[in-house]
């Protein structure tokens, strides 16, 4: 026979259950919601380091704006014109670690283009948005150019937050640089595509550490993310999402930021980037 204090009990436990299950669905949320960060200076900590100039990094990985009254925070690279048809990028002024292979040019091409990374596991192609996107598609066809990403390790992976982050020049294939997601250009790229932006499956996009501070920092979208429009969209893979597929299976190493992040127990090495453009 049920008594009352037993039923008193069986719905308290059932309370608790509730509420257990629904703490986990908003950190399973908020590890969606996880920043994808790039670095601004070399103070950090989680596959990168948090940005200590013109954008704090806070222990969470989220960015805080710089007050009004911080005159330091460096002049914003400027977007497209298309009546001249040329972009405004500025040196990175943070203190970040660099690889600086010159600055691109200022003239940029609207005009379709494909981008076509070669990794360890095979080859993953990108459509690049030129049109929409055309100072961020002008930048890496200028560090392709510069054989900028050969040899480099995505040094990136969620599994519950299905994303591969690529592009730091310092993140080397030996895996012996202990600063992975550090490395920058020494220029910054203004954000670009940000209306409406969705970063669903084969979606690529711009990692940063804040408004307009691009670098080459960038990550595939493998499964549906929930993100906000802060990250500019600038291609959609073409082939080769099974790669980032089988790589996820194998798992990650866990980072310290406990965000469901950290290196992929199976490396990715990008071994060369080439760009090609319809005229």
């Amino acid at each position: 026979m049920v008594t009352g204090k037993d039923r008193r009990r069986q719905l308290a436990r059932e309370h608790y259950q509730r509420q257990l299950k629904a703490r986990a669905e908003r950190q399973r949320r908020a590890r969606r919601r996880a920043i994808i960060g790039t670095t601004a200076t070399v103070v950090v900590v989680i596959g990168g380091v948090v940005a200590a100039t013109a954008f704090l990094g806070k222990p969470d990985g989220t960015a805080a704006a710089p007050t009004p009254t911080d005159l330091s925070a460096p002049e914003p690279p400027k977007p497209y014109d298309p009546a001249t048809g040329k972009c405004g990028y500025v040196p990175d002024t943070s203190g970040a670690p660099s690889k600086f292979v010159g600055m691109p040019p200022e003239e940029a091409s609207t005009a379709p283009a494909t981008m076509t990374i070669r990794t360890n596991h095979g080859v993953i192609r990108v459509r690049l948005d030129a049109e929409k996107a055309p100072c961020t598609v002008n930048s890496f066809k200028f560090l392709a150019e510069k054989d900028y990403f050969d040899n480099t390790k995505c040094h990136r992976m969620g599994t519950s937050f299905p994303i591969l982050q690529c592009g730091d020049p310092l993140a080397k294939a030996d895996g012996k640089n202990p600063t992975d997601g550090m490395g920058g250009p020494g220029y910054r790229i203004v954000d670009e595509n940000l209306n409406g932006a969705k970063y669903t499956r084969g979606v690529v996009a711009m990692a940063n550490s804040g408004p307009n501070t691009n670098g080459s920092q960038f990550f595939i979208v493998y499964g549906d993310v929930e993100l906000p429009p802060q990250y500019t969209p600038f291609g959609t893979v073409t082939r080769g999402l099974d790669i980032l597929d089988k790589v996820a299976k194998k798992g990650i190493i866990q980072g310290p930021s406990g965000d469901g992040t950290g290196a992929p127990k199976e490396p990715v090495i990008i071994k060369d980037v080439t760009i090609t453009s319809k005229s």
